[in-house]
């Protein structure tokens, strides 16, 4: 019988802890519930989130493909000097950076043997003058020969021929400035003996223009012609020259051809490596942005764009693009966009899909 009781006690010990468990549950629930409905009737009543950007509007421009290529600035006029004659150095005017004109003497070897026989030749050329005149009277007198009047024309003739031979030799040991030109460096000093074909320096052509040779694909250089401009950089600054011919030989290793291009203005020194720029193919209309605009991500590149919902309110949306090179502070927009588009700038690393947007200025 007690333990009856006692039985009959636990039972209902354990349905009261049930009903205690049951009761704290349906309690905690129904405060959670109220709870979240507070919390959403809270945030209902609290304002969407605004991102402020700044705003321009996607516009049309010309552009052009280009391609990109290596050259090599040259003066216009370039050469190595070099002596024709052997003989020992006389007199040197010679300074590296140094501006020469036309003409003036950079390089005198010794002619003093060359002058003696000049004189010599010219004397010699004196009296066969002399004698001719002399049988030229006795021939009208005929006291001479027609023959030996022919003998001494001729010696005359000789004589003056061997004066300018001299005179030649002379002129080749004086080595002068073919144009006016900026020498290189040099190394050849006053008493020093040079062999024929001894290199003396370099010079090269001051013209305000300059040539750039530079190296395109055979497909490219199809499509050149002279006259065409392309765009030389050097640095960061550009300067437009215009092609002046395109090599008629394509190289068979590289397939590329050789272009020359002018520069009418002020150029880099000669020798310099340059940037240049050549245009592929005819111009084409494209949407330019700021480069501002441009986002890139995991996905490719993308732009914001700022257009309303149906309730009049401005959001932003993320549009895929294809973007182009840089020009100026625009960067070309290749395909994804369309002129008169807005797009967000400045702040647009802020934005997600749909976020309500504020701007602060537009372009």
């Amino acid at each position: 019988m007690r333990s009856r009781i006692l039985a009959s006690r636990d039972w209902i010990r354990s349905v009261a802890l049930v009903g205690a468990v049951l009761v704290t549950g349906v309690a905690l629930a129904a405060w959670k519930s109220a709870t979240a409905r507070a919390a959403s009737a809270a945030a209902a009543r609290q304002p969407e989130p605004i991102e402020s950007v700044n705003i321009a509007v996607a516009k049309e421009r010309e552009y052009r493909p280009t391609t990109t290529s290596v050259g090599t600035v040259l003066a216009l006029e370039s050469i190595t000097l070099r002596n024709e004659l052997a003989g020992t150095v006389r007199k040197v005017a010679l300074v590296p950076g140094q501006v020469v004109e036309t003409g003036a003497v950079l390089v005198a070897l010794d002619v003093s043997v060359e002058q003696a026989e000049l004189d010599a030749e010219t004397a010699q050329a004196d009296l066969a003058a002399t004698t001719l005149a002399r049988l030229e009277r006795l021939l009208q007198a005929q006291a001479v020969s027609q023959e030996e009047v022919d003998q001494a024309r001729a010696a005359r003739d000789v004589a003056l021929a061997q004066i300018e031979r001299t005179r030649a030799v002379i002129a080749k040991k004086t080595i002068r400035a073919p144009f006016r030109a900026r020498v290189g460096l040099a190394d050849v000093h006053p008493g020093q003996y040079l062999n024929e074909g001894t290199e003396l320096t370099t010079l090269q052509g001051v013209d305000a223009a300059a040539n750039v040779d530079f190296t395109v694909a055979q497909a490219v250089a199809a499509g050149l012609r002279p006259g065409q401009s392309v765009t030389v950089f050097a640095g960061d600054s550009p300067t437009t020259a215009r092609i002046a011919a395109v090599d008629a030989r394509v190289d068979p290793t590289t397939r590329n051809a050789l272009v020359r291009a002018r520069i009418s203005g002020h150029a880099p020194a000669p020798g310099a490596s340059v940037r240049v720029e050549v245009p592929v193919g005819p111009p084409t209309a494209a949407v330019a942005i700021p480069v501002s605009a441009l986002r890139k991500g995991p996905g490719g590149d993308h732009v914001f764009l700022i257009a309303p919902d149906s309730a009049g309110k401005t959001r932003a949306h993320l549009q895929p693009v294809r973007s182009g090179p840089v020009l100026d502070d625009d960067v070309v927009i290749l395909s994804g966009l369309t002129p008169g588009q807005r797009v967000a700038t400045s702040g647009s690393f802020k934005l997600r899909e749909a976020v309500l947007v504020a701007s602060d200025s537009s372009r």
